[in-house]
């Protein structure tokens, strides 16, 4: 896994010695991400350079080493990612080039497939994880490009008359001249879903690749083409749901994970396995002891609190799958110093706070390896989110419900202000409403009269999802009117409320909070994290299914669970999900207060000009007072207030 960064324009007084400076500086930015080598290739006269940072995980040798020409001369690429299907690329390769071939990084076998096919050709052969840019030298053009569910991130925007690019925004900041405006409504987006999603970021002047896209530019930096190469919008509408197969799609499955985990585990380097002891990745670490002749290294970080452990059940998987396991107890204080480090480790405001553990759990996999596989995207394919039943029902009940009707409870619901609510809640009335419901009632009630006034099923869903229903009014300058989450088309949503909601977190919150999220955390330390779950073929067939196959006894993801009750006993699995969260809430009123109402302090937010500070402080009060539980909000608010501090923009 490695960083890339790169620039296409004017810099400095134009000779290469410039262009070459500015890459390196790019790339520098970018060390944690490719601690092993680094490299830049310049064409003075093009007015192109690429900068790379590379961790060696296959092909130690430097005939891995980036950015790298063709053997025919006509393309160059800077490259971050890995190619699982390599083999496969090299046997459709011509003769003539395979026996050219300098080694077997798949970097090479990659430019080689792109010089013999052509990009979009070479990209849709490939199944792997990655984002990259190819300078084509004969036509004089950039692609830049992302893999198909976005595990990998890449950022552009202009400097000038300059287009530069790269892994992470750090890249951006070393270009000379980089000085970009916050986009208001992206830190809207931030406080209604705890990310910017793409291909938004929280610059005006910079955009991230969409996943599944290939950009093309001309050498004046001028886009001339945006292309989908592969959509799971597409290819989800594309398959008819199948009939009932149970113990055959059991089969299927077992079969598929089996080869999907062992092309994720070739690795020069040592390599290992996150354990949480849920069913996604117990599913993937039994698959990796199948297919491995030693232990399996697996990792978990357990917490003092036992709310928010689920250390002891990843220790009960390993015990009875055999691995090596490495655990890690992490006390609440252990757990807050790793807050300081999210702002530069993020490098966009970013308030999924499962990012302390991710981090933690990364940090000590990378004491013992360089790979490590994950058990992301199981509930998005198959069905694990109780959410998604939620969504089908309530679809349905609107469908019988009379609009107007309809709209007159919404109305109702979001008369009264949020914090009202609350106090209702807490008050002598809140007796009437049941315990578990009294907590965050204002944002409960608001959500529900959103749902209510909701007129298809993406609109019920953004309803439901949703972190701070009035989000805008909090952000100075920004546009009330919105922009959705989810860009699908209607159509798409005719399978029903429940399939309807995996597509739209397929496209959008897998992407932009899970998979950024473990993107950060993992380079941060310089540790490759692999997905095998995120697979195109496990993909066609997850949605292959009948419904009965992903939902049954009440509970989703019915032939994953099946699956590993094949190798790990059902009790030591089948459990509520837990999250992978922290105390947040509790923190902010005790150890994490003073902190938290410096960087909240109104002073301070007026002379900055981003947020309402009146708003903001009567969230705050009602939160340290417990009036109401504004944990959510108040997250995303620290967390742009801290990245601020960190980007020197305050």
């Amino acid at each position: 896994m490695c960083g890339i960064a790169g620039l296409l324009g004017p810099v400095s007084d134009g000779s290469a010695a410039a262009l070459e400076f500015a890459a390196g500086a790019m790339a520098d930015r970018l060390g944690h991400r490719g601690p092993d080598g680094d490299g830049v290739w310049v064409d003075q006269q093009r007015g192109i350079a690429f900068g790379h940072r590379r961790l060696a995980v296959v092909d130690l040798s430097d005939a891995g080493r980036q950015p790298m020409v063709s053997q025919n001369g006509r393309w160059v690429i800077s490259y971050n990612g890995e190619a699982y299907n390599a083999p496969e690329m090299v046997a459709a390769l011509p003769a003539s080039q395979r026996s050219m071939l300098t080694g077997h990084s798949d970097t090479e076998i990659l430019l080689e497939t792109v010089a013999a096919v052509g990009v979009l050709p070479a990209l849709e052969h490939m199944v792997g994880m990655f984002s990259l840019s190819l300078w084509d030298r004969e036509l004089d053009q950039l692609w830049l490009a992302r893999d198909r569910f976005g595990e990998k991130p890449l950022f552009y925007g202009w400097v000038g008359r300059t287009l530069a690019f790269g892994s992470e925004l750090k890249a951006l900041h070393a270009v000379d001249g980089f000085s970009p405006e916050v986009d208001r409504n992206s830190v809207t987006d931030l406080l209604k879903w705890g990310c910017i999603p793409a291909p938004r970021s929280i610059y005006e002047e910079v955009s991230k690749v969409r996943p599944g896209h290939a950009m093309r530019f001309n050498a004046g930096g001028v886009l001339i083409e945006d292309v989908a190469y592969w959509s799971p919008l597409e290819v989800a509408s594309g398959l008819a749901v199948g009939a009932e197969r149970s113990e055959d799609a059991v089969d299927e499955l077992d079969e598929l994970l089996q080869r999907t985990v062992e092309s994720r585990m070739v690795s020069d380097v040592p390599i290992g396995a996150f354990l949480s002891g849920g069913i996604d990745s117990s599913a993937v670490v039994a698959m990796m002891g199948l297919v491995s002749d030693q232990p399996v290294k697996t990792f978990t970080v357990g917490f003092s609190e036992p709310a928010y452990d689920e250390s002891q059940f990843a220790s009960a998987v390993a015990s009875h799958l055999g691995t090596d396991h490495h655990e890690l107890v992490v006390s609440p204080g252990e757990a807050r110093e790793v807050i300081p480090l999210l702002p530069a480790m993020y490098d966009e405001p970013f308030a999924d706070s499962s990012q302390i553990p991710t981090f933690l759990v990364s940090r000590l996999a990378r004491e013992h390896v360089t790979v490590s596989l994950s058990g992301d995207g199981g509930d998005e394919l198959f069905g694990g989110y109780e959410r998604y039943r939620h969504l089908g029902r309530f679809h349905r009940l609107l469908c019988r419900c009379p609009d107007p009707i309809r709209q007159v409870g919404s109305s109702l619901m979001t008369s009264l202000s949020s914090e009202t609510w609350d106090r209702i809640g807490n008050g002598p009335l809140g007796r009437l409403v049941p315990g578990g419901s009294r907590r965050r009632l204002g944002h409960r009630v608001y959500k529900a009269g959103r749902v209510l006034s909701a007129t298809d099923s993406i609109g019920t869903y953004e309803a439901m999802m949703v972190s701070e229903n009035d989000a805008a009014a909090f952000v100075l300058g920004a546009d009330p009117g919105a922009r959705g989450l989810y860009d699908i088309p209607t159509n798409l949503m005719d399978r029903g409320g429940f399939e309807a909601a995996m597509l739209m977190d397929t496209v959008a919150y897998l992407p932009d909070d899970l998979l950024t999220k473990t993107d950060r955390a993992s380079m941060a330390v310089s540790l490759e994290a692999r997905m095998p779950l995120l697979d195109p073929e496990v993909f066609r067939f997850a949605w292959g299914l009948n419904q009965r196959d992903r939902f049954r006894d009440g509970s989703g993801k019915w032939v994953l669970r099946r699956l590993l009750e094949r190798y790990v006993p059902a009790d030591l699995v089948d459990r509520p999900k837990m999250g992978f969260g922290v105390p947040v809430g509790p923190w902010l009123r005790g150890p994490l207060r003073q902190w938290a109402e410096e960087l909240l302090d109104p002073v301070l937010l007026a002379e900055q000009g981003i947020f309402e500070p009146s708003l903001v402080s009567t969230r705050w009060s009602d939160h340290v007072e417990g009036v109401g539980d504004h944990t959510i909000l108040l997250w995303s608010i620290l967390m742009f207030q801290a990245w601020q501090y960190e980007s020197g923009i305050s």
